[in-house]
């Protein structure tokens, strides 16, 4: 049939030109349309049906397609004759489904077939529920929201048509308050602004602020934003695999259903399967706050499971630091378990395979079936017992190391065909020692460890899209339970690497130290680079969870890190390239105690002391002897504030070395309330404490380091030259005692963590992130 027929078939139903036009784009709808098409007799058609086959079309799941010449009868018989009862019978035959038969008296219970809703019943229950808003209306008049009575009303009365419920609704309001009045009809008043002067209103913008940047960045709400953001994921409830597109219905789907809600009590399981192979990375956050975030969104229970089938790489401090990163983002697992504890499920699982002629040995090499469009297998067809032995064969360490492989009997979406499902590796394994010599692949383990474990979402990223059919197609050969996989995006970041190959050659190249280099993406290094965890899952949660594939830029996470350590970094006073202050009229024979807050926007949450003394040490770029225009700060001619002490200082004299550099400069001071107002304030530190502080500057010159159009040498060559800058600091004495991986603003210059490498003697900082003011200023 061409386009234009088709077209023509579609106008035929009710669609306009224009709508059959958009219809025929979409493959699927315009196949099932047909197929109705073909069911019914269009001229005898009750009026609107030709649209309710449209809405059947466009609505029908793959897993129920089969009944459609079904419910097109009741459509052509009047029997289903609005887009409510439709969708209930789709509704009713998706929860039957692989039934042998149905159940008609049942069928159109469901779906109110033959119930009549009279305009008396409408008018009663339109009635009801607007008595219980009364008060409301009569206050709020045409303001008044009454969708919420419409909704009372369709609960009532669920088949009743819903212009029929609107219509009756208005005309009783209309009748309750009259015809519209110019106030009726004035736009809204806005909300009443305090008075300028009000202390009562100044507090409640403050305590607005507060708990709005608290809500950005607080532990607590990092976990709430992504379980707000897991809440409202379109996914099917536990029990419901078969409403999910794609899912394949066997006629044992019911039963086996049925066995897993009574294993799960009908909780959401989900799990997180990394390999233990390498260090976590940015892109796992994601993973880890989907995967938990959505059990814990549901009141469900996630594992955390190793995806330990390849011997060769797995080392014991990954297992740790996998652990180590799902706690250290708040999240507990239901229970650890691994890809190893089933080996030998496992393997009885694929000797059934190779039983029912779905599975079979192949003795190709690797490079043979590389690809996507290999040629078939040899030895696709051979006799099944002689697979079976040699399958025992390999066990037992009779076949060598890439002669041969078992191969499942599936071609995957993307064309490759016969994915491997167990391979030879004469390794050691670090939990079953040298009991197997074969060790099962992600395609044929990743599905079978699901279905065990009885996973109701199994969340992966995209490029697993492909193995979905062999998902599907593996659990439905053994007969087992089936969960539902879901994909989403993976997440890049821009100017970094995540490879563990590429990380490690970096180690090995000495670019960076280790696993934890505050200047990689792996959560180790963002750790210890200070970010915390509430601001990875809230940058994870405000990326929200698309199929679509893309980069994000850095800034967008240092945004979220600032916006939580604002709120929970408290201010101290460090000077990085001191300079030494004198100020010859100190007000004092002895220090003086200064009271500094920890959070200035927020006095409540306290302060500490520091020491201000004759001697102090400001940044030597807050001063300069020959000031460009613009400049603030102190010069020989203009005075400058100190922060939190409550003095203006006023250069007398500028003592230089040998080279002319100002190495000190003596100042008078008076008392800030006398004083004319300087145009800067500047942080300062007296008796200070000698610090370590690490400046680190991005990685890597160009977005995509790996990318050859971008940067041909590859991505070694790209690396910068000055990513770490170590300067000896001077801080104010409230630093003593700080402990590793606290966290604090140094005032004017950015936050700051405490690094692992502090010891009794040295203070080590990391910076996390610079403030998003110019310093300068």
């Amino acid at each position: 049939m061409s386009p234009e027929e088709t077209i023509e078939k579609f106008k035929h139903l009710g669609l306009s030109e224009q709508k059959a036009k958009e219809t025929l784009k979409n493959v699927n709808v315009t196949k099932f349309l047909l197929a109705g098409l073909n069911e019914v007799n269009v001229s005898n058609l009750p009026a609107g049906a030709g649209m309710l086959i449209y809405h059947l079309a466009t609505k029908l799941k793959p897993q129920i397609a089969s009944q459609l010449p079904f419910v097109c009868k009741y459509i052509e018989s009047g029997k289903l004759d609005s887009t409510l009862r439709v969708d209930a019978a789709l509704e009713y035959l998706l929860s039957h489904v692989g039934e042998s038969s149905i159940d008609n008296a049942a069928f159109e219970e469901a779906c109110g077939v033959g119930v009549v809703v009279t305009p008396e019943q409408v008018e009663q229950a339109v009635e009801k529920h607007m008595a219980k808003y009364k008060e409301e209306l009569v206050q709020k008049r045409y303001r008044f929201n009454s969708g919420m009575v419409m909704q009372a009303v369709r609960a009532d009365l669920p088949w009743a048509d819903g212009k029929a419920i609107k219509s009756e609704v208005d005309v009783q309001i209309l009748d309750l308050l009259g015809p519209k009045t110019e106030a009726d009809l004035a736009p809204a008043p806005k909300p009443e602004k305090k008075a300028k002067g009000s202390e009562a209103g100044k507090k409640q913008v403050k305590d607005a602020v507060k708990q709005e940047k608290s809500e950005a960045a607080g532990d607590s709400v990092g976990a709430v934003s992504i379980q707000d953001l897991m809440k409202k994921l379109p996914f099917h409830a536990p029990g419901e695999n078969y409403k999910s597109d794609g899912y394949v219905v066997t006629p044992e789907t019911k039963r086996l259903l049925q066995e897993h809600l009574k294993i799960t009590g009908g909780k959401v399981r989900t799990r997180f399967p990394p390999e233990p192979n390498g260090i976590l990375h940015i892109g796992h956050a994601k993973a880890i706050n989907i995967n938990f975030g959505y059990a814990a969104a549901h009141d469900g229970v996630c594992f955390l499971r190793y995806d330990d089938t390849n011997p060769e790489k797995e080392e014991e401090k990954f297992f740790v630091g996998i652990k180590d990163m799902v706690e250290w983002l708040g999240y507990k697992p239901y229970k650890i378990t691994h890809s190893s504890d089933y080996f030998d499920q496992l393997y009885e699982w694929a000797v059934q395979l190779i039983k029912k002629d779905l599975a079979y040995v192949c003795h190709q090499k690797s490079e043979e079936i590389k690809g996507f469009n290999p040629p078939p297998s040899p030895y696709r067809n051979r006799p099944i017992e002689e697979s079976l032995q040699l399958f025992e064969d390999m066990k037992n360490g009779k076949i060598d190391e890439g002669e041969a492989t078992l191969r499942m009997k599936i071609t995957l979406e993307e064309g490759k065909q016969d994915p491997v499902a167990y391979r030879i590796k004469f390794k050691p394994h670090h939990r079953t020692g040298s009991k197997w010599c074969i060790y099962p692949t992600y395609d044929y383990t990743h599905c079978l460890c699901d279905s065990i474990e009885h996973i109701t979402h199994s969340l992966c990223t995209k490029e697993f899209q492909s193995r979905r059919s062999s998902y599907y197609w593996l659990c439905n050969a053994l007969g087992i339970y089936c969960p539902v996989q879901w994909e989403y995006g993976r997440l890049n970041v821009n100017y970094t690497v995540v490879s563990k190959r590429k990380i490690a050659k970096l180690i090995d190249e000495g670019i960076v130290n280790d696993w934890d280099d505050p200047r990689l993406y792996t959560l180790t290094a963002l750790r210890r680079r200070g970010v915390p965890a509430a601001a990875v899952s809230g940058f994870c949660a405000a990326l929200g969870v698309t199929g679509a594939l893309g980069a994000v830029d850095p800034a967008v996470l240092d945004a979220a890190v600032r916006d939580a350590l604002n709120v929970s970094a408290p201010r101290v006073m460090v000077v990085l390239e001191p300079l030494k202050i004198t100020i010859t009229n100190f007000p004092s024979d002895k220090p003086v105690s200064v009271s500094v807050p920890n959070f200035p926007n927020d006095p409540e949450k306290g302060s500490h002391k520091v020491v201000f003394n004759r001697v102090i040490y400001v940044e030597a770029t807050d001063f300069t002897e020959q000031p460009e225009k613009g400049y603030r700060r102190l010069t020989p001619a203009q005075s400058v504030g100190l922060r939190h002490a409550g003095y203006v200082v006023k250069v007398s004299k500028v003592i230089h070395d040998a080279t002319g550099k100002a190495v000190e400069v003596e100042c008078t001071a008076e008392p800030a309330e006398t004083a004319d107002k300087p145009k800067a304030f500047v942080h300062w530190v007296s008796d200070p404490v000698t610090v370590e502080v690490r400046l680190y500057e991005p990685l890597f010159k160009h977005k995509n380091p790996e990318d050859p159009s971008e940067v041909p040498g590859g991505f070694l060559s790209d690396c910068r030259s000055d990513t770490l800058r170590v300067v000896q600091a001077f801080a104010d004495g409230s630093i003593r005692g700080a402990n590793v991986y606290d966290k604090f603003q140094f005032e004017r210059i950015g936050f700051f963590s405490v690094d692992p490498d502090t010891n009794a003697n040295n203070i080590v900082f990391n910076r996390t992130v610079s403030l998003k003011e110019d310093t300068g200023k």
